[in-house]
């Protein structure tokens, strides 16, 4: 028997065992709903409540800490991860990856430039003049947004689910050189078949529960994530790479999301690991107060509780320890 370090198993830390246990028993957790939550309004309130709850933390905390770090050194297990998370966020990990790594960190919420920002889930992008859009007219967009590429996955299924030329976003993303735009774009098209296969699954364990629990949980939490991504950035200076973004650090908050609040220390080096955050914010706390950038004192997912956010820049010490 070989005796593997777990230095050669995970590419960066031991730790990152347990976002994979956190992936693996959502995987498990929402089949066991769909198989076994009981017909009435409260059980199939409450399954669809724990469904949206763990779509909503995978998607903003543990598949957005895999696309920045994957977690394993053997890229066949990064791959066949992918196929599974995808499955627990009902969209393509890869696909994830190109848009939010290669375009939005990329252009970090940015303002408008000849009427369209480059950044595609930029809060200005539908806004009136500098502005940011409203926040409902983010969530719809979004969500709408979200609803047709579902949709237009499932119309793909004739062809494999393929990246088409038609999808000009995710083509424009891809890596440049062939090989690994090929692995890129072939990794979209398993992921999207996971994700598809998943919900047949869940279909032929319970249509009702389908149709009733999983798809109004992932149009929720769709939503949810929006409004994370939406107070994440509102009231920050995208053209400041110290302050384009808006950090939390409440010690509770941080400690359940893998140090998720700490977002414009994971903008200035997103290819930090999460567990490393915390000295990042240290490294820089002059550069962060001399740019005047936004802390909220809440979470961002309740970023509308900061109401006094808009005009005020205030600056906080991070609680780091």
């Amino acid at each position: 028997m070989v005796d593997a370090k777990p230095q050669q198993f995970w590419r960066n830390s031991p730790a990152d065992a347990i976002l994979l246990a956190i992936t693996l028993t959502q995987f498990v957790g929402t089949i066991a709903l769909a198989a076994l939550t009981p017909d009435g309004l409260w059980p199939r309130l409450g399954s669809a409540a724990l469904v949206t709850a763990m779509m909503t933390y995978s998607i903003i905390v543990v598949t957005h800490l895999f696309v920045h770090q994957p977690w394993f050194t053997d890229g066949r297990l990064n791959a066949l991860l992918s196929l599974v998370s995808s499955a627990n966020i009902a969209q393509s990990v890869q696909g994830y990856y190109l848009t939010h790594v290669r375009n939005h960190h990329r252009y970090n919420n940015d303002r408008k430039r000849d009427g369209t920002t480059a950044d595609i889930t930029s809060t200005y992008r539908h806004g009136r003049d500098d502005g940011h859009a409203p926040l409902w007219r983010y969530l719809v967009g979004g969500l709408a947004s979200s609803a047709l590429e579902w949709v237009a996955t499932w119309a793909m299924l004739r062809r494999g689910c393929a990246v088409g030329p038609q999808e000009a976003t995710l083509q424009g993303l891809a890596s440049r050189n062939p090989t690994r735009r090929a692995a890129e774009l072939r990794q979209i098209r398993y992921d999207r078949l996971a994700y598809v296969a998943f919900t047949v699954l869940l279909a032929v364990l319970s249509w009702q529960w389908t149709l009733l629990c999983y798809l109004p949980s992932v149009a929720l939490a769709f939503t949810l994530v929006n409004i994370q991504n939406y107070y994440r950035h509102f009231g920050a200076e995208p053209e400041s790479r110290y302050a384009n973004s808006v950090s939390h650090y409440g010690r509770l908050y941080n400690l359940l999301t893998f140090n998720d609040g700490y977002h414009q220390e994971h903008h200035l080096r997103p290819a930090t690991h999460w567990s490393r955050l915390p000295v990042v914010a240290e490294q820089y706390q002059e550069q962060f107060e001399q740019a005047g950038r936004v802390v909220s004192p809440v979470p961002a997912l309740v970023g509308f509780l900061d109401t006094g956010r808009v005009g005020d820049r205030p600056s906080a010490k991070p609680s780091v320890g």
